[in-house]
């Protein structure tokens, strides 16, 4: 998860330097591409959640999740930055850029498809866990104490945290797919305030997101494995 949000903020950090020290292709294609990697951030938590609540209210298994979506991101990372640099390439050399631009809007569709996707899947596990209806079976469930909720409360943040990062980067894919759609000179594009609000705050608050609610730290609190091993080893420290 570390290595994909870092290059997204690498990415969008290229993309919004100023034209005096990166080159406009480098511009173009950091803040189309930028926000892809945080997608697949959050196919891989979703997995990991998945794995750690209860596998068995999900249609596919943490394994398949991560393979699949991840898979379809990669595709998407490459079309919308092949896209981008023929149009970067296109506007530096001041020939028509409409066949970058249409690459670039055929990956950010596609990418949008994908979280729809991943949502309704997310969505359905979770209604699933709630009224404990299992979709299929898996060798050993995880089993539940007395008193014991399958969601915890530090896995609870972290779901709200990673839907408010998803809906972020949703909002930034349907505003790119407009304004991709209306043109290489069309209103959406050409206004800089569209730009600035529905890409660049979304992607940030999208990227803080992840650091204020690091899923390294929550998924951690929220295990009862690793906080049972933890509580095992503070007792034989204790008693040593």
């Amino acid at each position: 998860m570390l290595p994909t949000a870092t290059l997204a903020g690498i990415l969008e950090i290229l993309g919004w330097t100023p034209k005096l020290i990166t080159p406009y292709e480098m511009q173009l294609v950091g803040t189309i591409v930028a926000p892809t990697p945080l997608v697949a951030a959050n196919f891989i938590i979703l997995g990991k959640i998945i794995g750690q609540v209860g596998p068995q209210y999900s249609r596919l298994t943490p394994k398949i999740y991560t393979i699949i979506f991840c898979s379809f991101d990669v595709i998407c990372l490459v079309v919308q930055a092949l896209g981008g640099a023929s149009a970067a390439r296109a506007v530096s050399q001041g020939t028509s850029a409409a066949t970058g631009a249409n690459i670039m809007l055929g990956g950010i569709a596609a990418q949008l498809f994908a979280i729809v996707v991943y949502v309704s899947l997310a969505s359905e596990f979770f209604l699933r866990l709630k009224y404990d209806a299992p979709v299929r079976h898996v060798e050993q469930p995880r089993v539940l104490e007395k008193g014991q909720h399958a969601v915890s409360k530090n896995l609870r943040v972290l779901i709200y945290a990673m839907a408010f990062c998803t809906l972020c980067i949703f909002i930034r894919s349907i505003y790119r797919t407009v304004e991709l759609a209306g043109g290489w000179f069309g209103p959406v594009i050409t206004t800089q305030r569209y730009f600035d609000w529905l890409d660049g705050a979304m992607v940030t608050l999208a990227i803080y997101t992840l650091n204020f609610f690091h899923p390294g730290i929550w998924l951690n609190k929220a295990d009862p494995t690793t906080q049972g091993s933890q509580q095992e080893a503070d007792e034989e420290e204790a008693t040593a």
